[in-house]
């Protein structure tokens, strides 16, 4: 899922199909920047510096939420539910209801709001709760089931055996209600479907905090054992990419499966994912970034960055940036401009004709290069960095990872990158 990137993800719960069987290609789905005209969270009175700067502040509550979850031994996520950089489209049970969630690539559990369910107890979300009682395949999961103890937090009661979770986010909003399973169906962006019966996910009663319509809950695509990801795992190869089209682009982002997520196209370059705690995030290992023949080095690499689709803006460590600052500062040759807003650490005016270098971020193993549409936007008649400081920890956000295709092979335990056209993919 995640401040978290919005994309749609189109998903159906359905026992229409009850097969966990996919093409021999695997499957992709459509993702759709929540500030996209066909979001439902569009807002066509944002100019697009106004959207950029409201990013930017949710990538810094995300930021200090990733860190909140690394300090409490993962009793909360990251998630900034009011945040979410992503929607998916889903629909559960038998037979299935459509419902939109919040996907977030910073969290693992999959829940949704479940009858009963009143306010102030649960928010609006546009339409009626789902009713696990109105479906055939709904069941829930024992308390001492391994699934069960898979939560951060849970309690079970003497009367009852049902698995009762509680899952709070970095914002103090929380979730609490009975861990079920039910089936879930991808809707394939080329029109066939593949279903995954007795999917793990919280059904739940009280759910309050930032959560809004028309969200009706959350899916966690994170790497821990309750995940979406990590729950389809085997059926999918242990691998799922995406590519992120630019801001401007009309047509939507994929997120693939399987054997279409795997990279055919020359240029690919993998680096190592490094296991660290909380197991939810995905750590890289960041040894430096060049530009032309000057390097500004990181302090430590080992799993010191997490990459993460639901951030817009990519933090840095502070000595790290101000090391990078200062040979990108070197390169352009103009003087930078202050951004009035506060929210960029280093802008020059739009009007001064400036060329902005190509950046190599180097990884363990993988050089990656960056174009300027990767790491420079226009904000309100400045010309942007969209690398900032921080206190705490380092995250390679999505604007860096527009227009390539990103791998995750979890078997293998490496990420890819590819250049690609993504709105060609």
């Amino acid at each position: 899922m995640h401040n978290p990137l919005f994309l749609v993800l189109t998903v159906i719960f359905s026992s229409l199909v009850v097969q966990p069987v996919m093409g021999a290609k695997g499957f992709s789905v459509e993702l759709i920047h929540r500030d996209s005209p066909i979001s439902p969270f569009y807002n066509a009175s944002l100019t697009s510096s106004q959207i950029l700067r409201k990013n930017a502040l949710h990538s810094l509550d995300r930021l200090r939420h990733f860190q909140s979850m690394i300090d409490q031994s993962a009793i909360q996520s990251a998630v900034t539910p009011n945040g979410g950089i992503y929607l998916m489209k889903l629909c559960f049970g038998t037979p299935p209801l459509d419902y939109m969630a919040v996907a977030d690539t910073g969290s693992d559990l999959i829940w949704i709001q479940c009858v009963p369910c009143l306010q102030p107890q649960c928010y609006p979300q546009g339409s009626p709760p789902f009713d696990p009682q109105a479906s055939s395949t709904y069941k829930k999961i024992p308390c001492d089931s391994d699934s069960c103890q898979a939560l951060p937090r849970y309690q079970c009661s003497n009367d009852v055996n049902d698995c009762q979770y509680s899952y709070s986010y970095g914002d103090k909003s929380f979730t609490k209600g009975i861990l079920s399973t039910d089936t879930l169906t991808f809707d394939d962006s080329n029109g066939q479907k593949t279903a995954f019966p007795t999917s793990i996910f919280g059904c739940g009663h009280n759910n309050q905090g930032k959560f809004r319509s028309p969200s009706a809950g959350l899916v966690g695509l994170g790497g821990g054992p309750l995940s979406l990801v990590s729950q389809i795992s085997t059926q999918i190869d242990n691998r799922f990419s995406y590519c992120l089209v630019p801001r401007s682009a009309s047509s939507s982002s994929k997120l693939l499966f399987g054997q279409e997520a795997i990279i055919s196209r020359p240029g690919a370059v993998s680096t190592p994912l490094v296991t660290k705690t909380p197991q939810t995030f995905y750590y890289l290992s960041l040894e430096g970034v060049s530009i032309g023949d000057k390097t500004a080095q990181a302090g430590s690499s080992q799993g010191n960055i997490i990459i993460d689709s639901g951030t817009t803006l990519t933090y840095l460590e502070s000595s790290f940036y101000s090391s990078l600052e200062t040979i990108v500062k070197d390169a352009i040759g103009v003087d930078p401009v202050k951004d009035p807003s506060g929210t960029f650490s280093l802008c020059y005016g739009a009007k001064t004709n400036i060329n902005v270098p190509e950046m190599v971020f180097h990884f363990s193993g993988a050089d990656l290069r960056l174009q300027p549409e990767n790491t420079f936007r226009n904000n309100d008649g400045l010309l942007c960095m969209l690398i900032v400081p921080s206190d705490s920890l380092s995250i390679f956000g999505n604007y860096a990872q527009m227009n390539f295709q990103v791998e995750y092979d979890l078997r293998k335990r490496t990420v890819s990158f590819a250049p690609t056209v993504c709105t060609k993919q």
